[in-house]
């Protein structure tokens, strides 16, 4: 499966002046990247790719992380869950630039 998840800290003192919550992003990426499984991130989003529970407990555990910033903690997933497939994660991007390219 693969989850793109975003999660960001609320209610308490912002992070800078300008309210940003990278600090508490980066903890949550941290996480993601620590974990072994494929992932990338984009600006407004992480995906990982793995089994279901490894997933969900990367995620929990991120998600935990921003929690450290903030009295409430606001998670956006979303979850391709196809089962058995793996490398999915690149392939749906390869599979995408292929058909551009025709």
């Amino acid at each position: 499966m693969i989850v793109a998840f975003s999660v960001a800290p609320s209610g308490g003192p912002s992070q800078s002046a300008d309210a940003s919550v990278h600090d508490a992003v980066a903890a949550a990426v941290r996480i993601v990247r620590e974990s072994g499984l494929p992932n990338r991130t984009s600006s407004m989003f992480t995906e990982i790719e793995g089994e279901w529970d490894e997933v969900m407990d990367v995620v929990k555990r991120a998600t935990e992380a921003v929690g450290e910033y903030g009295t409430r903690v606001s998670l956006v997933l979303k979850a391709d869950i196809r089962p058995g497939h793996t490398g999915e994660i690149d392939g749906k991007l390869e599979r995408l630039e292929a058909a551009l390219g025709d």
